[in-house]
């Protein structure tokens, strides 16, 4: 019976560790990442569940004579406001996988 009050211990840090990792989730779930690219013109925006949530081209970056520049444009800036997401997500949930075997799997 000696260990049991250390179980509990570790039971209710490992809760409570469980309440705030799924809190800081939500938080990031809910904020927003803006990338940029070609000087401004293409601006794309994602929420934290890496879900684009709005995309703004500038009359100016549409060149029917070279569309493949506006697509590469877009990729360029939807891969940095992804990136953004994935490192916010790092950050954030990395501290709660410190020191912990296998830790930082975000």
């Amino acid at each position: 019976m000696r260990g049991g009050g250390n179980m509990n211990n570790m039971m209710k840090q490992m809760q409570k560790m469980q309440k705030k990792m799924m809190k800081a989730q939500e938080e990031l779930y809910e904020m927003t990442f803006e990338a940029t690219a070609g000087g401004g013109m293409i601006k794309v925006e994602a929420n934290g569940k890496k879900e684009i949530t709005n995309v703004e081209i500038d009359e100016e970056a549409v060149d029917p004579d070279d569309v493949e520049m506006l697509q590469d444009l877009i990729i360029a800036a939807t891969n940095d406001v992804l990136k953004q997401v994935d490192d916010k997500t790092n950050d954030t949930m990395g501290e709660f996988t410190k020191g912990m075997p296998g830790g930082g799997m975000f």
